[in-house]
């Protein structure tokens, strides 16, 4: 699968619902290592319950929920100067999909195969993806998950397997994301 490439959303957020996100993302964190993760988080105006945040900072991926984070997942997110931030949509979703080393992938990697079939344990894309409507990025599972928790890809967001499914099964196309340091 070629990752599919877009225009990437915007939406209107100013600094005070930065800081208010970092906030509750702070907290959302503290919440769930201490396995309360429903406990109350004042919701974020302009965060939608449904929406995913990725703080590229603390490596975590969370759900939004009614009241602030209601699920989290350690994440691997892009190198620096591979990274991206602001808004975004899924556009896609795809189990176990095959991939297509976008351009940048193959002046740093050259003897990758032009596609890697989907289910093979040479496939960086794992059990499942969310392609974002940004241009090659997406959301995925990983054959590498000693790689979650750091700063390994090209801008794209990874999960253990088990936990992308998860998500996967949680977000519908349309899903909006954002991307905070």
């Amino acid at each position: 699968m070629a990752i599919k490439t877009g225009t990437g959303g915007t939406a209107p957020v100013g600094l005070p619902q930065l800081r208010r996100l970092a906030v509750a993302i702070g907290l959302g964190a503290a919440l769930v290592m201490a396995g309360r993760a429903q406990a109350a988080v004042e919701p974020l105006e302009g965060v939608a319950p449904g929406t995913i945040v990725i703080s590229t900072s603390q490596r975590r991926l969370y759900l939004m929920g009614q009241n602030g984070p209601e699920a989290s997942w350690p994440v691997a997110v892009g190198k620096p100067g591979k990274q991206w931030f602001g808004w975004a949509r899924v556009d896609g979703k795809f189990v176990r999909p095959a991939w297509s080393p976008p351009d940048s992938v193959l002046r740093d990697n050259p003897r990758l195969p032009p596609v890697i079939a989907g289910g093979s344990p040479s496939n960086p894309m794992g059990a499942a993806a969310l392609t974002l409507d940004r241009e090659e990025i997406a959301i995925h599972g990983t054959n590498r998950p000693n790689s979650i928790g750091t700063w390994a890809s090209y801008g794209c967001i990874r999960m253990h397997n088990q936990d992308i499914v998860e998500l996967y099964s949680r977000v519908r196309v349309g899903t909006p994301v954002l991307m905070t340091r």
